[in-house]
């Protein structure tokens, strides 16, 4: 029993009629222990309120990711003291109903190797209070983890997702692989023709086995859990804002596990490849880094596109 315990004992003794004396040599405190009062209360009242707010904000956080948040704001501390403090506060979150896990030696088809490698897009539903639907498209970049984009709308047919990805092809470059389950929208004839005319790859992933989309199923149970289950959206175009701006702070803001807690934006910068002053466009990319490809290269000057014999001036 800790001490603290102890002089608890102490106090329920004298209340229940024993003497300091008698109450200390039953449970084995010294005398002069009963006056001391512990400054650790005191020293961490201010963290404590800190963490409850942060944790009233972002209430689907857990200890380790609010201890980066303290961090941020000038409380940096270990795990074993934000743990201590989070029980001590009673902030536990709920835990979620524990899933069947997969083997993790089974391996995954097309794994990234840098930033824009492999992009994986999907679909997630949900509704307004006013009843109107929501079809929000979802697109990760696998590597970085960032939220490239999430359109929102009522229905999102094949033309709409290609004009989705050919603005963040424009944006960032094509990547080498899309990654997706076997869904209509995801096989249409006129999507996987803009895909091959990028000379964009394909993965697939096998019917029933979305573990194999990892990354883009783990973003879009945050994207639920941490936005859509925690808002109330009026109208369609509410929710297009909010979500936006969720998307935002997941690559400003929020720390990722898997990224050691750094956000998915500051490590695509670290992970950026560092080019020479003197290179430009792939021979600025590090020897075994993949090097983002553009939608379309346009002709040099001077040249034709179709035979490229050089025209006279």
């Amino acid at each position: 029993m800790s001490v603290p315990a102890r002089r608890n004992q102490v106090a329920y003794g004298r209340e229940r009629g024993l003497s300091a004396r008698r109450a200390c040599t039953l449970f084995t405190v010294a005398r002069s222990a009963l006056a001391y009062r512990s400054r650790k209360a005191a020293k961490d009242a201010e963290v404590v309120e800190r963490m409850k707010a942060l944790s009233a904000q972002y209430p689907r956080y857990g200890y380790r990711r609010i201890r980066i948040f303290l961090g941020r704001d000038g409380h940096p501390m270990s795990p074993g003291r934000a743990w201590r403090l989070w029980r001590l506060a009673k902030l536990q979150v709920p835990r979620k109903r524990a899933r069947k896990r997969v083997a993790s030696s089974r391996p995954r088809p097309q794994a990234p190797i840098a930033a824009n490698h492999v992009w994986s897009y999907d679909f997630v539903f949900d509704r307004c209070a006013n009843g109107q639907h929501l079809k929000c498209l979802t697109v990760t970049d696998e590597f970085t983890k960032e939220g490239l984009a999430i359109e929102v709308d009522a229905r999102l047919r094949s033309p709409r997702v290609i004009e989705v990805l050919s603005r963040l092809v424009s944006e960032r470059g094509a990547p080498k692989f899309l990654r997706s389950d076997n869904g209509p929208e995801f096989v249409s004839r006129a999507l996987l023709s803009w895909i091959t005319a990028q000379g964009i790859d394909t993965a697939l992933i096998e019917p029933g086995k979305p573990w194999q989309n990892g990354v883009g199923e783990s973003f879009n149970g945050k994207f639920r859990d941490e936005c859509l289950s925690l808002e109330w959206f009026r109208s369609r175009a509410e929710a297009k804002v909010v979500i936006e701006s969720w998307r935002q702070h997941y690559n400003d803001v929020r720390p990722h596990s898997s990224l050691g807690y750094r956000t998915p934006a500051a490590f695509a910068v670290e992970a950026a490849p560092a080019a020479p002053r003197d290179a430009a466009g792939r021979d600025a990319a590090v020897s075994g880094a993949y090097a983002p490809r553009p939608a379309a290269s346009p002709p040099r000057p001077g040249h034709t596109e179709q035979t490229g014999a050089v025209v006279s001036s």
